[in-house]
């Protein structure tokens, strides 16, 4: 398990996340990208816990999200199944398992700002916090996309599930789309990542 937690985590990280995995009986499986999440957890038959996480996350993405999903084992084991997935006690024990590992050993410096904001008062997905994904995402291979906000006003692009879509104006924090195919209004979280799509003359 060490040997594979080194192809996916900081190595600084390594040892601390092995113990939690051998200490809580976890069944840690990697596996293909999913577009609606990171990573999920589920209690076993047999008293044990298994955890999936998405192999292509960049190391520090993988970390925070494998933590994410210890952080809900503990949080159910400790205070029982009927509290609120992301409630105050998960973001309780969140908080307590990442505050030992955000420091410049293990995460780039550039990075620990925007991690220490995040913990104050952690969110469901780290994908809603768009300052501390945008900074995530300087650790990814680069790809052909764009971010919501990085597109101009007016601009068509494709997401994720291959719908198309035309840029609209910002709201609050996210920006309004109109589906072409349909003609409705969504929402787009302004660090959703898009496929430009260039306008044939």
């Amino acid at each position: 398990m060490q040997r594979t937690l080194q192809k996916y985590i900081p190595s600084r990280a390594v040892t601390s996340v092995y113990e939690l995995i051998k200490t809580y009986k976890v069944h840690l499986k990697i596996v293909k990208d999913r577009q609606t999440k990171h990573g999920d957890y589920r209690p076993l038959p047999d008293g044990g816990h298994q955890i999936t996480v998405n192999y292509s996350l960049n190391p520090y993405r993988f970390l925070i999200t494998l933590i994410h999903e210890i952080a809900h084992l503990i949080a159910f084991e400790t205070y029982s199944h009927r509290i609120k997935p992301h409630g105050t006690e998960w973001k309780y024990v969140f908080q307590k398992l990442m505050l030992p590992l955000i420091n410049p050993k293990i995460f780039p410096e550039q990075l620990l700002p925007d991690l220490a904001r995040h913990f104050r008062n952690p969110a469901a997905s780290s994908d809603t916090d768009a300052r501390l994904s945008i900074a995530l995402k300087a650790y990814d291979p680069s790809n052909e996309k764009n971010y919501i906000f990085e597109i101009p006003v007016g601009s068509l692009f494709s997401a994720a599930n291959g719908r198309v879509f035309k840029k609209g104006k910002k709201l609050r924090k996210r920006y309004e789309c109109l589906e072409v195919s349909t003609q409705k209004m969504y929402v787009f979280q302004p660090n959703a990542e898009v496929e430009l799509l260039k306008i044939k003359n």
